[in-house]
């Protein structure tokens, strides 16, 4: 029990230390690249690569961190209920660009995988990457994937849209925040909202929109795709 205690604390504190320095480090350079959920999960991803740690040893402390995900989640509903008249006044096409998201999101992901011979295990995993983790996890076990890799695909497709989403933003000329918004959070989730808090608290508003309802359209679309391809 004590040896659970110390471990937990202990990759908690890492972390927190990690996350720290290099959200110093990114608002010191600003580059999309070292966003600190990219290089703190590098630094532990390594951490633990270097030491043999298994990941549930890691998970002792690190589940601790994982449960705060929902009240951050929730916590969105303040710049969103803030913003809300902007929303309201937009509502047809904030929900038929999320729609379009999806769709094309899920449809890309299909396409790629089944270009490089890709499992059906691995297409079902890749299916819901542009949908937060939660939901992506658990879509992904409905459908008979990999809820973990899931979870992984996620992760690349959220690093992948705040490193790659403001040169497009910026090539296209997307200055709106709603453009801006719903870019990253349909494309990127939980990280790409965190993104466009760096652009205002209108853009954050329309990002944590999309997120959510990706996950809702997500939801229902994923099954209907699987239908549809014949996977």
């Amino acid at each position: 029990m004590m040896n659970d205690l110390f471990l937990a604390l202990f990759f908690i504190g890492f972390t927190f230390t990690a996350y720290f320095f290099m959200n110093l480090l990114y608002i010191r350079f600003h580059f999309s690249f070292l966003m600190p959920a990219l290089t703190a999960t590098f630094i532990i991803v390594l951490f633990l690569l270097i030491t043999g740690t298994p990941y549930e040893t890691y998970m002792i402390g690190g589940h601790w961190i994982d449960s705060l995900m929902g009240p951050a989640v929730v916590a969105l509903a303040i710049p969103l209920y803030k913003q809300r008249k902007l929303l309201l006044d937009n509502l047809v096409p904030v929900l038929s660009g999320i729609l379009v998201g999806v769709v094309i999101g899920m449809a890309s992901g299909i396409a790629l995988a089944k270009l490089f011979g890709f499992s059906r295990t691995l297409i079902l995993s890749l299916l819901p990457k542009s949908i937060t983790t939660p939901v992506a996890m658990e879509v992904t076990e409905q459908l008979g994937g990999i809820p973990s890799l899931a979870a992984v695909f996620v992760m690349i497709a959220g690093f992948s849209g705040i490193i790659i989403g403001p040169v497009f933003l910026k090539m296209l000329r997307i200055e709106t925040p709603i453009g801006v918004g719903m870019g990253f959070g349909a494309a990127a989730h939980g990280i790409g909202t965190a993104k466009a808090l760096e652009y205002g608290a209108q853009e954050t508003s329309v990002s944590s929109v999309a997120m959510s309802l990706s996950a809702v359209f997500g939801s229902f679309l994923a099954p209907v795709f699987v239908w549809i391809f014949c996977l």
